[in-house]
C-alpha cells in the first residue's frame, strides 16, 4: 500500500511559487511510489485558476482534496517557512528561500518544525545556515540559546519543460495575438525584461525594474537608431488599473532624463507557458536583462536562456547556479541595504542586504550585447546546451526522487494478531461396563 503524500501548495496560482509547486507536484506523481494529494492554497494577491486556463495541467485535478480525513504519511508545505506547520509523521518543507543576505528567526524557527527542508539555491542554503540569532527569555530578556538550523536542507534546482521552452522558427509563432503588436514597432533589436514590479520608486523594488529602465535610458539616449526595452510585468495583477500604474511609473522616469530616449513598451497581463517561450524566440527579441537585486532561483533566467539568446544579468545569488560567466554577461556590483519599503515582518529584515550592480557596468553590458551580438549569441548557445544538459525537469525528478529514498522513513506500524487457536480435542472417557 502506497504512503499517502498530501502537499499544501498554491498550486492554481500564477506564480512563481505556483509554478515550482506544479513541477514538484509532477516529479512526485510520476515517480509512482505515493498517493498523491494536493491542497491548493492561495499566494498573496496572484490571480488563480492556472489550471483550468492550462489544459496541459487537467492531470492535477484528481489529485485535489479540500480537506483530510486522516494524518498523512508525509505532509508537504511549499510556502514560506515560518507557515510551516508539521501535521505528518514526516514532514517536508518546499521553499524558494531567501533572495537576501540573512533570513528571520521565524523563518529558521520554521524550518526547524519540519523533519526536512528543501530550497531551490545554494544560496538560499547557505543563507539559511549562516543565519542565527540569540534566543532570549521574554521576561527577563537573558540570553537562554541560539536560534539556528538544526534539521536537515537539502537544494532542489529547478528543472525546465524542453519541450516547451526551446527554440522555434518564427512561422511556429502562432498564438501571440497580443504579441504581434511588437511586428509592429520600429525598433529591430529588442532587450526583455520580465519581472513583477513592486515598490514603484527607482531602487526600492527587489526586481530593479527602476534602474533596469533608468540605465536603459541613459545609455541610448541621443544615439543613432537605439533598441527598444519590452517589460513584461505587473505590479500586482492583470487589471487596467494596474497597467495604467505601470505606466505611470515609466513615464515618471522618463521624466527624470534629459535627451531623445529610446523607446519603451510594456507588456502586461497572464501569458501561458507557450506564449512566454513564443515571446521569448520572437525575432525582435535578441536579450534578456535583469539587474535583480536577489532571487531564489530565477525561473524567467533559465525558461529564456533554452532558446539560445543572451542575457544580462546580476552576478550574485540563486541565478548563478546555472547562468554561466563564460556564457553569459553577469553584472558585478556590492551589497546594499533592503529598502525599508521592501522590508516585511518575519520575511526580509532591515538588516539583510541585497545586490546592486554597477551602473558602470550595467551601461558597458547593454553596449556590449548591442555592439557585439554575433559574438554573445554564440556564447548564447552554449549556455542553451549547459541548461539543456542540467536544468530539465528530468534532472530535476531525479534529484527529488534521490532526496525523498535519502531521507524519509516512517515508522511502519506492526499489526498485531494472536497465534491462531487450536482446538483441543476432549478426551474421551472409557465405557461404562455394565455390572
Amino acid at each position: 500500500m502506497k504512503n499517502t503524500f498530501v502537499i499544501s501548495c498554491p498550486i492554481d496560482t500564477y506564480s512563481g511559487y505556483g509554478a515550482r509547486s506544479r513541477d514538484l507536484v509532477k516529479s512526485i506523481i510520476e515517480l509512482d511510489k505515493y498517493n498523491v494529494q494536493i491542497l491548493g492554497q492561495r499566494w498573496g494577491s496572484t490571480p488563480f485558476g492556472f489550471i483550468n486556463d492550462h489544459p496541459e495541467w487537467k492531470f492535477l485535478k484528481p489529485h485535489l482534496i479540500n480537506s483530510m480525513s486522516q494524518k498523512p504519511d508525509i505532509w508537504a508545505q511549499v510556502t514560506v517557512p515560518n507557515e510551516y506547520n508539521p501535521i505528518g509523521k514526516y514532514n517536508i518543507g518546499f521553499t524558494a528561500g531567501i533572495e537576501t543576505t540573512l533570513c528571520s528567526a521565524p523563518w529558521i524557527e520554521g524550518m526547524n518544525r519540519m523533519d526536512l527542508n528543501i530550497v531551490s539555491s545554494e544560496h538560499s542554503k547557505n543563507v539559511f545556515l549562516s543565519s542565527k540569532f540569540e534566543k532570549l527569555d521574554q521576561n527577563t530578556k537573558q540570553k537562554i540559546g541560539v536560534v539556528e538550523m538544526q534539521k536537515p536542507i537539502e537544494v532542489l534546482l529547478e528543472g525546465a519543460n524542453l519541450d516547451l521552452y526551446k527554440p522555434i522558427k518564427e512561422d511556429e509563432i502562432t498564438e501571440l495575438n497580443l504579441l504581434k503588436d511588437i511586428n509592429t514597432i520600429p525598433e529591430k533589436f529588442v532587450f526583455l525584461s520580465v519581472g513583477h514590479w513592486m515598490q514603484g520608486n527607482i531602487g526600492e523594488d527587489r526586481k530593479n525594474i527602476g534602474v533596469t529602465i533608468k540605465s536603459f535610458y541613459e545609455t541610448f539616449k541621443d544615439k543613432k537608431n537605439p533598441p527598444a526595452l519590452i517589460l513584461k510585468t505587473s505590479s500586482v495583477n492583470s487589471s487596467y488599473m494596474d497597467r495604467n500604474e505601470i505606466q505611470k511609473r515609466v513615464h515618471s522616469i522618463r521624466n527624470m532624463c534629459k535627451g531623445k530616449l529610446p523607446n519603451i513598451y510594456i507588456l502586461h497581463g497572464n501569458f501561458s507557458n507557450k506564449e512566454m517561450n513564443e515571446l521569448y524566440n520572437h525575432p525582435k527579441v535578441k536579450a534578456m536583462v535583469s539587474h535583480t537585486r536577489g532571487e531564489g532561483f530565477g525561473r524567467p533566467l533559465l525558461e529564456f536562456s533554452l532558446v539560445n539568446k543572451p542575457i544580462i544579468c546580476s552576478g550574485w545569488s540563486g541565478q548563478i547556479d546555472f547562468l554561466k560567466n563564460d556564457f553569459t554577461l553577469l553584472l558585478q556590483g556590492g551589497l546594499t541595504n533592503v529598502h525599508p519599503s521592501a522590508q516585511q515582518k518575519d520575511m526580509i529584515m532591515a538588516e539583510s542586504k541585497w545586490f546592486q550592480p554597477s551602473p558602470q557596468e550595467i551601461y558597458r553590458a547593454y553596449r556590449e550585447i548591442f555592439d557585439n551580438y554575433k559574438n554573445w549569441l554564440i556564447k548564447a548557445k552554449r549556455q542553451g546546451y549547459h541548461s539543456r544538459t542540467y536544468f530539465a525537469f528530468e534532472n530535476m525528478k531525479a534529484k527529488i526522487k534521490e532526496i525523498l529514498e535519502a531521507n524519509i522513513n516512517i515508522p511502519q506500524e506492526v499489526k498485531l494478531s494472536l497465534p491462531k487457536l487450536k482446538k483441543l480435542n476432549t478426551p474421551k472417557l472409557p465405557k461404562l461396563n455394565k455390572i
